[in-house]
């Protein structure tokens, strides 16, 4: 074998050991724990994660990602990020999860990870629905009532989604109204400048409990959901880690005891 082509061999083997190093660099990268975990919020989203009277973020989701950090050994950032925009937040690093009353939805599961790999396998951590708000002064009193009205609901909110799976109300309706956010909606539908809301039953009946007697449910049931979190597809190391701390929380009577500071009641689910 001639000196050129011992050269050439040894460029080859050279390169192919580059690339098999660089691989293994990269699953090792993917495989490593954060030093720290930034959390991607919708900072307008009461009671799950929203600003108090001094500006200060808190809310159910809040404690339960600051207890789960703890647990983990790793600190948690808070971000707000525009929510239509959460799953590009998350692909391009900007943050690190979506923890904010993430609705699981195949869509979702398909581009992210819902704690675990997808919509059978996702963790949830919340029961929820999807309901309609009046005014409590308002003649209406089913969702047949709304044909012809306008109504509400937040934009890249799991309430599109809702509404989507049901063409026959969609249609019936004059318009449909996007929010940047559900408390704007409720400031308009008192303003009497929308007729109704659709909106995550957890958020709304919180929004209704702070302001008594100014609204009412229509209808409860607009569909079922559940809440997860979401995480980048690659990070297995920081899902499982996760799904681990809060089968803890949930066993030990933690995630129970924040519940019923935020909603008077249990109504989270148990994670297994």
């Amino acid at each position: 074998m001639d000196v050129k082509k011992l050269a050439a061999i040894g460029m080859l083997t050279a390169a192919a050991a580059t690339m098999l190093a660089g691989c293994g660099g990269e699953e090792k990268a993917a495989d490593k724990l954060p030093d720290k975990i930034v959390i991607g919020l919708d900072d307008n989203f009461p009671p799950m994660g929203f600003r108090d009277d001094s500006g200060n973020i808190v809310g159910f989701d809040i404690d339960l990602a600051t207890e789960a950090g703890k647990r983990m050994g790793i600190p948690v950032e808070f971000k707000p990020i525009d929510w239509d925009s959460k799953e590009a937040a998350l692909k391009s690093k900007q943050v690190d999860m979506l923890w904010n009353g993430l609705t699981i939805t195949e869509d979702r599961a398909k581009q992210i990870a819902l704690n675990d790999a997808g919509v059978k396998e996702a963790k949830p951590y919340l029961d929820n629905a999807q309901i309609l708000v009046v005014r409590a002064d308002s003649p209406i009193a089913d969702r047949a009532g709304l044909s012809g009205k306008i109504i509400g609901t937040q934009e890249g909110s799991s309430s599109i989604d809702a509404l989507e799976k049901q063409p026959e109300f969609k249609n019936s309706l004059q318009e449909v109204k996007r929010y940047g956010d559900f408390v704007a909606a409720f400031m308009d539908l008192e303003l009497e400048r929308i007729d109704g809301i659709l909106v995550d039953s957890v958020v709304g009946r919180y929004y209704m409990s702070k302001k008594p007697g100014q609204f009412k449910v229509i209808d409860n049931k607009m569909g079922d959901e559940q809440y997860g979190i979401g995480m980048r597809q690659e990070d297995k190391m920081l899902q499982d880690k996760l799904n681990e701390t809060l089968k803890q929380m949930s066993a030990d009577g933690t995630m129970t005891k924040i519940s019923q500071k935020w909603f008077g009641e249990d109504i989270t689910i148990k994670v297994e």
